[in-house]
């Protein structure tokens, strides 16, 4: 009789399936190599335990790919760099001409000046700011349009997120952030691009259902791991 019991407990089995989706869906985003010059930076809110956290994303002016985010317990700049570092890490010298959008906060010019210090000219950047909500200079009037593609990005992912009641844990808000990311990345239908995905894959093109688009992104995922751990792939972060 063939038994129908699991090898491990199920319990264990799901565990290591949510971390290698999550470690898919991380290097996911970091592949995204071809945005442009323009790069948007934000930070929303999240509730876990009740108590306030944050985001941070940094999003493709252009494609508006999300190419960095971070969850933090803090308004922190070493939670700001580490969005940065994700959306920068595949880089080796800012192409000319880039220019990093946000908002009047601090916390995007120190990080601005730690990458320069650290990096020197070739990740030399500066911050432009479009400050308040009305345009009383001509930089905020000029970018505004920039800014609020970014805010409307944080509404989107708090319609979803917005039926949680918050988080358990930090770990359950990395989990859901990064799944997110990845669906809104390589499986959403934007209206912006002609309801097509803002990032096609070609191994997803003829998977016609989304369990099976997520077996192949899990798949892909697992693939990248391998070619890192063997040399065949760089990553820097």
């Amino acid at each position: 009789m063939i038994s129908t019991a699991y090898p491990f407990p199920i319990s264990k089995l799901l565990t290591t399936a949510k971390q290698l989706l999550y470690t898919s869906s991380l290097l996911l985003t970091t592949m995204i190599t071809d945005w442009e010059k323009y790069s948007l930076q934000d930070e929303t809110y999240i509730k876990v335990k009740g108590i306030r956290g944050y985001i941070w994303f940094i999003m493709d002016a252009l494609k508006r790919s999300i190419i960095g985010y971070r969850i933090s317990c803090e308004r922190d700049v070493g939670s700001c760099i580490l969005a940065m570092r994700m959306a920068f890490a595949h880089f080796k010298k800012l192409p000319e001409g880039f220019r990093f959008i946000a908002d009047g906060y601090s916390a995007y010019v120190l990080a601005a000046q730690q990458f320069l210090r650290e990096f020197g000219d070739n990740f030399k950047f500066d911050i432009t700011q479009v400050i308040g909500l009305t345009n009383d200079d001509a930089v905020s009037a000029k970018f505004r349009p920039y800014k609020q593609m970014i805010e409307r990005l944080n509404r989107t992912y708090k319609a979803s997120y917005r039926p949680t009641n918050g988080f358990n844990n930090i770990d359950g808000a990395n989990y859901d952030l990064a799944l997110w990311v990845t669906y809104y990345n390589f499986l959403r239908p934007h209206k912006y691009n002609r309801y097509k995905v803002l990032n096609e894959i070609e191994d997803l093109k003829y998977i016609s259902n989304m369990p099976g688009k997520w077996q192949m992104l899990i798949a892909l995922g697992q693939q990248t791991i391998l070619d890192l751990q063997s040399g065949k792939a760089d990553y820097c972060s």
